[in-house]
């Protein structure tokens, strides 16, 4: 019994040790198909607070695509929480940035990336981790 409880213990030490950890500046990037479109993802230390999460976004081939618009919705189903969609501006042709995407809390944050254009709407989710 205090063997498991030991090991337990330790498991939770751990965790919390790799959570809390101080990550520095690292990027992280994540990746995410749809029909017509390749995203990808990018935010520079994602962390409790304000965060900008830059978007590329191509078609099949490979090449830069526009769309009308492009909107992120961060959700952490585990404490309920669902913010407001951000709109994402555009830069150069499939680039697309969403400043000031409010994140409250550390843990794990789901993504929601909609692409809207004339043919419907496309989406897909990121699993992101907040220290």
């Amino acid at each position: 019994m205090k063997l498991a409880f030991g090991a337990a213990a330790a498991v939770v030490l751990g965790l919390l040790a790799w959570l809390l950890w101080p990550s520095g500046d690292q990027e992280t990037v994540l990746t995410a198909d749809t029909a017509k479109h390749n995203i990808r993802l990018s935010v520079d230390d994602p962390k409790q607070g304000n965060n900008s999460l830059d978007l590329r976004i191509t078609d099949k081939s490979g090449q830069p695509a526009t769309v009308d618009s492009v909107t992120v919705e961060p959700v952490m189903p585990q404490m309920g929480h669902a913010l407001s969609p951000v709109v994402a501006g555009a830069g150069e042709p499939g680039s697309y940035r969403a400043a000031n995407t409010e994140l409250p809390m550390p843990g794990q944050w789901e993504i929601t990336v909609s692409l809207h254009a004339a043919g419907g709407t496309e989406q897909v989710v990121f699993p992101l981790l907040v220290k």
